[in-house]
C-alpha cells in the first residue's frame, strides 16, 4: 500500500495584514519535519501543495530539510483553505477580523467557531464557496494526489487545517461537528498518515508532530 503524508502548513502570520506567509517559526517547523523524514529514509515519489504561499513554502522547506537539491512541487488549488476572512465577514456583517483577533483572542475564536457552524448549515449565503463544494474539491485533490501510486510509494501533500479536518472527517464518515473540531485541533506542520490502495484511502494516524515533541522544541507547537 502507498502512504500519503497529509501535512498542515507551518505557522503563518496570524493577526497580521497578510496571513498567507510563514513566520520564522513556521519555516523552522517545516525544516525540522523534513529532517525527520530524511532521518527515517523517507523519499517522496510525489509532492503536491495548494497554491497558497504558506502551503508552497512549507513544502519547499520540508524538502530543503530533507536535503532535496532540486525540489519538484506540484500545485493543486483543491488543497487550498476555505476563505476564513470571508467566513468571518459573512457571519459578523463585515466586522474587522484582525481587530478582533488582536483585541480579544478567545472571543474571536468563539465567534469564528459559531461562524464555521453556520457555514456548515448553509446559513451564510454570501460565502464564495459552500460547505459541500469545499468537501468535493478536497476529495478531488486527494484523488489527484494518489493517482497512479504504486505499492510502497510515499506521497507528500501540504494543505491547511480546515481542509485536512474536512478530509479526515469524510474518511471517517464523521459528522460535521467533528470536522470543525479537527480543524481547530490541528497543529502546524502536523501530519496525518493515509493508507492508499485499491481505490481506497484509510486513515492510519492523525495530528502527528514527532519532529516538535522533543526537548527544546515544545515552544514550537503552534495552532495558527
Amino acid at each position: 500500500m502507498a502512504m500519503l503524508f497529509l501535512v498542515r502548513h507551518g505557522q503563518a502570520s496570524f493577526g497580521a495584514e497578510n496571513y498567507d506567509c510563514l513566520s520564522d517559526v513556521g519555516r523552522q517547523q517545516a525544516r525540522w519535519l523534513g529532517e525527520y523524514f530524511r532521518d527515517r529514509g523517507v523519499e517522496f515519489r510525489r509532492v503536491l501543495a495548494g497554491s497558497l504561499v504558506r502551503q508552497q513554502d512549507t513544502a519547499a522547506e520540508i524538502l530543503a530539510g530533507m536535503g532535496v537539491a532540486t525540489p519538484d512541487i506540484g500545485t493543486h488549488a483543491g488543497l487550498n483553505e476555505y476563505d476564513g476572512e470571508a467566513l468571518y465577514r459573512c457571519f459578523t456583517d463585515g466586522a474587522d477580523h484582525r481587530a478582533h483577533q488582536n483585541g480579544d483572542y478567545r472571543d474571536y475564536w468563539r465567534t469564528f467557531r459559531a461562524a464555521f457552524q453556520a457555514w456548515t448549515e448553509d446559513r451564510l449565503t454570501d460565502m464564495p464557496e459552500t460547505w459541500a463544494a469545499f468537501g468535493d474539491r478536497m476529495r478531488g485533490a486527494l484523488t489527484h494526489a494518489t493517482e497512479g501510486a504504486a505499492r510502497e510509494d510515499a506521497l507528500l501533500v501540504v494543505s491547511s487545517g480546515g481542509a485536512i479536518g474536512r478530509a479526515v472527517a469524510d474518511l471517517l464518515g464523521a459528522p460535521t461537528a467533528t470536522a470543525i473540531e479537527l480543524n481547530l485541533q490541528f497543529r502546524n506542520t502536523a501530519f496525518c498518515e493515509i493508507i492508499v490502495g485499491r481505490g481506497t484511502q484509510r486513515l492510519l494516524s492523525f495530528n502527528n508532530v514527532p519532529h516538535l515533541d522533543v526537548a527544546g522544541r515544545r515552544e514550537a507547537l503552534t495552532f495558527a
